[in-house]
């Protein structure tokens, strides 16, 4: 009887132990989303579309480099 109640004792402590550890994972990973989606992403983009409106149209290459490339 007593030896059945520190079995349930313990299968509960461990459970309890083993729940806090995922949860406290499970939290980690959430926050790193959070921390990519709303911190790192914006950032990303911005830095991405200025890269893409600040360089130039077309370069053209000077009648030298064309002779040069085409052999």
């Amino acid at each position: 009887m007593i030896s059945s109640i520190l079995t349930f004792i313990v299968i509960g402590f461990l459970a309890i132990v083993v729940l806090g550890v995922a949860m406290s994972v499970i939290g980690g990973v959430i926050g790193l989303i959070s921390l990519l989606l709303f911190k790192v992403a914006p950032l990303v983009l911005i830095g991405y579309f200025a890269v893409k409106l600040l360089r130039p149209r077309q370069k053209q290459i000077s009648d030298e480099d064309r002779k040069w490339l085409e052999g």
